[in-house]
């Protein structure tokens, strides 16, 4: 008799779900001994270590890069070398001699520091032309010069590489008509200047405004224009041509166009007056204004009367700003930014009786 075997049911798993080749995590950490485990974990440490290296030095070749480029531009403020600073290469539109206001500007950087670094352009022998700021190196120096503190070996500046020179001047330029205290006189000077130098290629003080003063008003070019034409015609004998007020250059400026005659007479009669101050030139200019107007005469009236002087008209500087006066026959008009009801009565009419006294007629002591 034949024995039968017994089967047992069994409950296998789906063929898909066996993994094949592929070793749970939890006996991978049973197999795996200390050293082997320490050497993995070093090896993610140094992974991640790689990672953050290479981050780095992404961010610090962005930053390099940018660095390069502000610098270059001018944008990032460095110390230079009072002695590397070459001033030559533009024609300076500040007039020569003492600076009155150099002394304030000593004192604040000796208080506080340069506050707006100078411009300055590179050169090829590795010193560095200026662009900006004339007045700021003339104090370090003087600075330099008065204390002689190593602080003001170096000044502070901003540092851009060399552009073409009508650039370098428009630079220049445009920083300074925003000064308050630059007159036209300099800006003729320097329209002169630049159509004079024989690098920049201009054929006349014209064209020299057009390209210099390009972010000027219409306006503003064409007084700077009248001046620059002004200095030309009076070359060697202004003294004082900054102190020349605007309207008064622009209208004798009209004048000598009209009648050239005018300059040997103002030659002549500053000549007799070497030792005039400001001050007194612009008074001898403005009678050469005035005098024209009033030798102009009047159609005449019916009966009798004296003949009648034009109006003149002219600006005198004052402690409060400029008071605008006006003069005709048995009138005089003053316009001053002064409220004279506050001045006291005794002091105003003294003025008044002194201004009376000084002031008499050529040919007469009364009107009659």
């Amino acid at each position: 008799m034949s024995r039968k075997r017994r089967m047992f049911d069994i409950d296998m798993p789906a063929m898909d779900d066996i993994p094949v080749g592929k070793v749970p995590d939890k006996v991978l950490e049973k197999r795996r001994g200390p050293m082997a485990a320490a050497i993995s974990e070093n090896a993610d440490a140094l992974r991640d270590q790689q990672s953050t290296e290479d981050s780095i030095r992404e961010e610090n070749d962005r930053l390099a890069h940018e660095l390069v480029r502000l610098r270059s531009e001018g944008l990032v403020t460095e110390h230079v070398a009072l002695s590397d600073v070459v001033t030559d290469k533009l024609a300076r539109d500040r007039k020569a001699g003492p600076d009155p206001e150099l002394e304030e500007l000593k004192d604040s950087i000796r208080d506080i520091g340069l506050s707006n670094p100078i411009r300055l352009e590179r050169r090829s022998d590795g010193r560095f032309d200026l662009i900006q700021g004339m007045r700021r190196l003339s104090a370090y120096r003087a600075l330099r010069e008065d204390t002689g503190d190593a602080r003001y070996d170096q000044i502070p500046a901003g540092i851009s590489d060399a552009t073409d020179l009508n650039n370098s001047y428009r630079r220049m330029v445009d920083e300074n008509l925003i000064r308050k205290d630059i007159s036209f006189a300099e800006m003729g000077a320097l329209a002169r200047a630049y159509s004079e130098d024989p690098a920049n290629d201009c054929p006349d003080a014209d064209k020299a405004v057009a390209v210099l003063f390009k972010s000027a008003s219409y306006t503003k070019r064409s007084y700077i224009r009248a001046f620059a034409s002004l200095l030309m015609m009076l070359d060697k004998v202004l003294k004082h041509p900054n102190d020349i007020p605007r309207n008064l250059g622009v209208e004798l400026k009209r004048k000598i166009d009209a009648n050239p005659e005018l300059v040997p007479q103002i030659s002549t009669v500053f000549m007799s007056e070497p030792d005039r101050d400001g001050l007194r030139e612009v008074a001898l200019l403005r009678s050469f204004v005035t005098s024209e107007a009033a030798a102009a005469p009047k159609p005449s009236t019916s009966g009798p009367s004296k003949t009648r002087r034009a109006k003149t008209t002219f600006q005198v500087s004052g402690r409060a700003g400029v008071a605008k006066c006006s003069a005709s026959s048995g009138r005089i008009e003053l316009r001053y930014d002064l409220d004279f009801t506050r001045v006291d009565r005794a002091k105003l009419e003294q003025a008044i009786a002194t201004l009376i006294d000084k002031l008499q007629e050529e040919d007469d002591l009364t009107h009659g």
